[in-house]
């Protein structure tokens, strides 16, 4: 489904992707990890058309993506959930949902009942505003507003970052339930044991370029490349 090839990209004069390769099959879950600092966030805002790269190719379903508007790159079927959330704080939960969504793709596989299932928590608390949420609360909410655009592919950037255990635990098991419904994700997270459990294949980044790509299998076995890109 998402096919980047050679993307580089940057601020100004500085350079920070060099040449980076991954593919997202469908139904298939790819992270992408790697210390911080290292690429990763400029990837998606490259993906996204939040960023435009330099050079490269950014193919979706055979379309080419590489330089379009980020409302382009939603249209075309890519739904983010960003890093830090950016929901609306000052529209409710069901306020939330219901701005963002669309179905260009047919029928919707998700509308609000879909979401309110997938999350409990948030089908209580659907009259509060964003601001009143917990962290975790909102990562909830940033999940199921990309959800209600009925993505074909959805990246997490940071998907549990700064939560709590519990929170945590919780996002990782709506992540593994959309895995098995075949939803095609890219995924960024520090969790290595979470994402060595849902991902299918693992792509490193190390100063903008990919130094690593394989199976979980693959990155168990290979613990020197855990020890070099990936450790503390």
């Amino acid at each position: 489904m998402l096919s980047v090839a050679k993307l580089e990209a940057g601020y100004g004069s500085a350079r920070v992707l060099f040449g980076v390769d991954l593919e997202v099959g469908a139904g298939e879950v790819v992270s992408l990890m790697g210390r911080n600092g290292m690429g990763k966030t400029t990837t998606v805002k490259a993906i996204m058309g939040l960023l435009r790269p330099s050079s490269g190719s950014v193919r979706f379903g055979g379309r080419e993506l590489a330089g379009s508007p980020p409302f382009r790159v939603a249209q075309a079927g890519i739904g983010l959930v960003p890093e830090g959330r950016q929901i609306f704080p000052a529209l409710s939960v069901e306020e939330n949902l219901v701005a963002t969504a669309a179905s260009r793709f047919g029928p919707p596989r998700w509308v609000l009942k879909d979401v309110w299932t997938l999350f409990p928590r948030l089908a209580e608390r659907r009259a509060r505003r964003g601001w009143q949420l917990s962290g975790g609360e909102q990562q909830m909410l940033a999940i199921g507003r990309a959800l209600m655009t009925n993505p074909r592919l959805l990246i997490l950037d940071e998907a549990t970052e700064g939560l709590a255990p519990f929170a945590r635990d919780q996002i990782w098991d709506v992540l593994e339930a959309l895995k098995n419904e075949g939803q095609p994700i890219l995924l960024i997270d520090k969790n290595l044991g979470a994402m060595m459990r849902i991902a299918d294949r693992h792509v490193i980044l190390e100063k903008g370029c990919v130094v690593w790509s394989g199976t979980s299998a693959a990155l168990a076995a290979d613990g020197a490349a855990r020890e070099r890109y990936l450790a503390a």
